[in-house]
């Protein structure tokens, strides 16, 4: 941890001399961005919402494969799932927009020779987070519904209410969806000169560790089996971001250059 936090310092330091904001410039231009995400994930929504019931449709499909309908107990229920999905959807159709607000908000901070990385990071981020999603919707959410309730719940009569469901879902979902974004993170870190490779390859067994708490955590299911789906995704991610480190590591594109 000490040695994160030198780099972190080191790194701050090598920036000193980036031409600087003040904090009232930064807080305005971070309202700013924050209006420009908020309109976009507005728009996303509206057209989102425009296709609610295709989208209860996709939502629906693991529950509806195990022919169970879903129940409510309160009269806003329906309303609240539609809002939620439509939600959601919105937010990934306005992902790229909204990413674009926030390489604008940090650009300020890096060099012109890292700010040529904009548009491959809004393609990665998005596709990593879709790849998350599809990995959750078509593997491991039918497979932890047909373990629960056809395994687990064999013996009892299911009542699923709306809330719950959606719930359940958005929590893998959204949660593969997040943790495969896990290359972009390093990404960041490694362009900072926060990290590189030999660092992450070093402090690999702490990430093994790290990885398996947060599979633990965002596993629906209670299983050893189940916690290892999760886990396995995420180790093969944190390699990939090795190969970033290495990659877009300043120090080794400087050593290249000099060569």
């Amino acid at each position: 941890m000490a040695d994160l936090v030198d780099r972190a310092r080191a790194a701050v330091t090598d920036r000193a001399e980036l031409p600087g904001m003040s904090l009232m410039e930064h807080l305005d231009e971070l309202r700013k961005r924050l209006i420009h995400s908020v309109v976009y994930l507005l728009i996303g929504f509206a057209i989102a919402y425009a296709f609610h019931e295709r989208l209860y449709g996709l939502v629906s499909r693991p529950i509806d494969m195990l022919n169970l309908p879903l129940n409510f107990t309160h009269p806003t229920d329906g309303l609240n799932l539609y809002l939620k999905t439509s939600l959601v959807g919105g937010a990934i159709l306005a992902s790229p927009f909204i990413l674009y607000q926030i390489w604008l908000f940090i650009a300020p901070g890096m060099y012109s020779t890292e700010k040529r990385y904009v548009f491959p990071f809004m393609g990665a981020t998005v596709t990593l987070f879709l790849a998350g999603v599809w990995f959750g919707y078509q593997w491991v959410l039918p497979g932890a519904l047909k373990v629960l309730i056809g395994d687990f719940g064999k013996r009892f009569h299911p009542i699923i209410t709306i809330e719950d469901y959606t719930s359940f879902f958005m929590a893998v979902i959204l949660g593969l969806g997040i943790t495969f974004e896990l290359p972009i993170l390093i990404f960041f870190l490694s362009i900072l000169g926060i990290v590189d490779a030999k660092f992450l390859i070093r402090h690999i067994r702490y990430a093994i560790l790290i990885i398996f708490v947060i599979a633990a955590i965002i596993c629906p299911l209670p299983d050893p089996v189940s916690m290892c789906l999760f886990a396995m995704p995420m180790l093969v991610l944190y390699m990939v971001g090795v190969g970033v480190a290495w990659i877009f590591n300043p120090a080794r594109r400087k050593e290249a250059k000099s060569a």
